[in-house]
């Protein structure tokens, strides 16, 4: 989705615009050419009163999916607009590279970062992930600083969910379900849920999906020309009583479609268990450039013609919102086995729990956070950095562990010989804890409260008397580019009876000697930064900014004093570091200076 318009923002300002992909920017380009034209501003003016009203949501940590253009590439085609918008083209390339060991391309990730004060990745996880890999946009700036947030995505609950379990939740939750979607708590109703009837209306769902793959998969080989003989062999695939899995998406190949291939021989034990059988049902796309994505598609129909797997390995072609529902209202457990940390959200798993299904996947994305020990299960650890064989073997390990250990005799385990007890339990928890939170509704209100709603406001502030504001911020920020040279922190003292030894509880006075030179002091933030070190790092660090108390001397350097106390023991570091302030400011750190003592 390119940029979406957000009309009177809570009755505030009639544009705020959301970027969902990196390539949409070039729509703030436009918008900043029509607000030079509107209302007679510079680009660097102009930029101001866009960016602090734009809205960037990251969507992917792959490479593939930012995109970046040559030099040449952009001199083609953004030259007569440079020349419009009164910039040389280097000024404007710039806004397309980071700050530190730029890239020689032009990334639409940076511009579109650089052109909106409100940026988010889509989960907890893929936020921190994005500061990180966003780092050098902001130089000097923690990665825990760097403006990057995140709303967790969440799906539309009512176009996934099957009629069935809708008349259910009608029927044991209330009529007033639906207005108490995002209510945790109301969700705890669904322990009213009586266990045989969430049972059978899931096996019923699940032997929809069995016929459904059947003709699908019939259609399919008549398509391809297969004999009667040929066909009439799919009728032994599948079955309704057998534990079933299902995998569908887009066949990108960091998601590892055929990491359940890494054992073909416990994998075959796991399909053809003579009291416990297994199956899975495969469906999903490939982008037609990746080869790699069109390789583990061939891979995985590969099984289902392999003797011993056929019956039990199915993959439909076609994938579409369709498929993608029987599936989601169908199966069993959902397997989800991307290469840590490359899957942003997810929102497939997402549509399992309101139909009584139940997760299975890597502790990547939303399911970091979805995860609780009792509604599903984790695959692995919580590997960053690990290469991808070494993750391939840990995940693929897991994934087995937990199939031969865990949930297949869980699923199998029925003590009264009818329904399995504790299996259905499992799936009450994840319907009662992953329904009320991934949901559109809890996901849009998010982004209005904690987005739109100061994207409106600060476009507001900037935009009065035809955009003054704009144009000071603008002129203030060249100012503060062309000085910032002159900023050093001379000397930093730590005034305690013993430096080495301070009991929690009890203040240190921190004192700093900075010149700034010609820059006024109420243009500067002096900040102590501390916190416990890992022996590199200051760990969880702590902010407390320090107050102008003399100065200038005549040297031009001014003294700034203030108190830390320690809340906690541990070897603690501290360091001094000086940003650039103003009132008009949307993001701490949006001018991209700051100076840190020695």
């Amino acid at each position: 989705m390119g940029g979406v318009k957000m009309f009177e923002a809570l009755g505030i300002v009639p544009e705020v615009y959301h970027m969902n992909e990196g390539h949409s920017a070039f729509l703030s380009l436009e918008r900043i050419h029509r607000n030079m034209e509107e209302h007679k501003l510079t680009f660097r003016a102009a930029l101001q009163v866009v960016a602090a009203s734009n809205v960037f949501t990251t969507h992917t940590p792959v490479a593939a999916g930012n995109d970046a253009f040559s030099p040449n590439m952009m001199r083609k085609y953004f030259s007569g607009y440079c020349e419009r918008a009164g910039i040389s083209f280097d000024e404007f390339y710039s806004i397309g590279q980071a700050t530190q060991n730029p890239e020689p391309d032009f990334s639409m990730t940076i511009l579109a970062l650089r052109t909106s004060r409100h940026a988010n990745g889509v989960s907890k996880l893929h936020g921190e992930v994005s500061q990180k890999m966003w780092q050098t946009v902001w130089a000097g700036v923690p990665a825990n600083e760097v403006p990057i947030s995140s709303v967790t995505n969440g799906i539309h609950t009512k176009t996934w969910l099957a009629p069935e379990f809708s008349k259910m939740f009608t029927k044991y939750l209330g009529a007033d379900w639906e207005d108490h979607l995002t209510d945790c708590d109301y969700w705890g109703r669904t322990a009213n849920i009586p266990s045989e009837e969430l049972w059978n209306t899931h096996q019923q769902l699940k032997g929809r999906l069995v016929d459904f793959a059947r003709e699908r998969v019939v259609a399919q080989r008549k398509r391809n020309g297969e004999t009667p003989d040929q066909l009439r062999k799919v009728s032994h695939m599948l079955e309704r009583d057998i534990l079933t899995i299902g995998f569908a998406r887009r066949f990108a190949t960091y998601k590892r479609a055929t990491l359940l291939f890494a054992d073909e021989d416990r994998l075959y034990k796991l399909l053809n268990h003579p009291e416990r059988p297994v199956q899975f049902i495969f469906a999903g796309k490939a982008h037609p450039a990746d080869e790699g994505g069109k390789a583990f598609i061939q891979k995985v129909i590969e099984f289902t013609r392999k003797h011993g797997f056929e019956d039990r390995i199915t993959f439909i072609e076609d994938y579409d919102a369709y498929i993608g529902r029987r599936l989601y209202q169908g199966v069993d457990l959902w397997l989800n086995n991307p290469l840590r940390p490359l899957e942003a959200s997810g929102t497939s798993g997402m549509k399992l729990p309101p139909n009584g299904g139940i997760n299975l996947s890597i502790l990547d994305g939303w399911w970091c956070e979805g995860y609780n020990e009792k509604n599903g299960w984790a695959i692995g650890s919580e590997i960053l950095d690990g290469d991808p064989e070494f993750q391939n073997k840990v995940d693929s390990t897991s994934l087995y562990q937990l199939l031969e250990n865990q949930i297949v005799p869980l699923y199998y385990t029925k003590p009264d010989g009818n329904i399995p007890t504790a299996w259905i339990q499992v799936m009450k928890e994840s319907m009662r804890t992953v329904t009320p939170v991934y949901n559109t509704e809890r996901m849009v209100s998010e982004y209005n409260e904690r987005f739109y709603e100061p994207a409106a406001a600060a476009r507001k502030k900037l935009s009065v008397d035809d955009c003054a504001p704009a144009t000071e911020l603008s002129e203030w920020k060249d100012s503060m580019r062309s000085q910032w040279h002159q900023v050093r922190i001379d000397d930093v003292t730590v005034d305690v009876s013993d430096r080495f030894h301070i009991p929690v509880g009890e203040t240190a006075k921190v004192t700093a000697k900075v010149h700034i030179g010609t820059i006024k002091p109420e243009d500067v933030r002096v900040e102590a930064y501390y916190g416990e070190t890992d022996d590199r790092d200051i760990i969880s660090p702590q902010l407390t900014e320090l107050q102008c108390v003399d100065g200038p001397d005549h040297h031009g350097v001014f003294t700034f004093s203030g108190g830390l106390t320690p809340a906690d023991s541990g070897s603690f570091g501290l360091s001094v570091r000086v940003i650039p302030t103003s009132p008009l400011l949307t993001q701490a750190h949006e001018i991209r200076k700051i100076t840190w003592s020695n």
